[in-house]
């Protein structure tokens, strides 16, 4: 089993263990080739409180398992693990677009990716798995805890007044009190600043993929 897969379920309530200062953000986002063979799992890092991309890491592989519901880390968690890895330098928190603590297990792709990887992390969902929760206020900034079995297992937070608000949930080495705090310090629209570029570095990275297996092939089908 791949170190990222391991399920080590959190135990007791989650604490932050991140700087003082947080300097850098990452997003971690993956993309899927039109035919499903492909994942790009990307990881771009930007800087505070400017929000410059500064640094982005890609992975382009085989998708390495069929998709099965509440089980997005056998797809991407090793992938985005290794994309972290090849960063210069770790960022001091990583946004990933997934649930963490928000999941039927309490443990989903953003716990597995900040175990393994060894960094802060905060899941970013845009629906929602499980639990419950009231009304969300209109106003930017607001929340409601999701519920769980009578546990707050996550935040749903509204990010721009209007629009539908994303689930907020812990990953590792971060209280739900900061994942909100930094998600919001770093949303200009309603996904995540972080997030959104990571999808468009995933995306473009499979357009690379795509446009090499392309010229191959003309490559590999010229005659002398």
């Amino acid at each position: 089993m791949h170190p990222c897969l391991m399920p080590v379920p959190p135990r007791g309530e989650p604490r932050d263990r991140l700087s003082a200062t947080v300097r850098t953000v990452a997003g971690a986002d993956a993309a899927y080739s039109p035919d499903g063979a492909l994942l790009c799992a990307a990881v771009a890092v930007l800087g505070l409180p400017d929000l410059r991309v500064l640094e982005v890491s890609r992975v382009v592989e085989p998708v390495p398992a069929p998709y099965r519901p509440g089980f997005l880390a056998e797809r991407e968690a090793p992938a985005l693990v290794r994309a972290l890895g090849r960063l210069g330098s770790a960022p001091d928190a990583v946004m990933v677009d997934a649930h963490g603590m928000a999941h039927p297990a309490r443990w989903g792709a953003a716990c597995h990716v900040g175990l393994a990887a060894r960094v802060p992390t905060v899941g970013v969902a845009k629906s929602r798995l499980v639990g419950t929760h009231g009304p969300v206020p209109p106003a930017r900034g607001a929340w409601v805890p999701l519920k769980l079995q009578g546990r707050t297992v996550g935040a749903v937070v509204r990010t721009r007044e209007g629009v539908r608000p994303v689930y907020v949930s812990v990953g590792h080495r971060v209280s739900l009190d900061t994942a909100v705090r930094l998600v919001l310090a770093v949303s200009r629209f309603r996904i995540p600043e972080p997030i959104r570029a990571a999808h468009r570095a995933a995306r473009e990275g499979l357009e690379g993929a795509a446009a090499e297996g392309a010229s191959a092939h003309r490559g590999g089908g010229s005659g002398p």
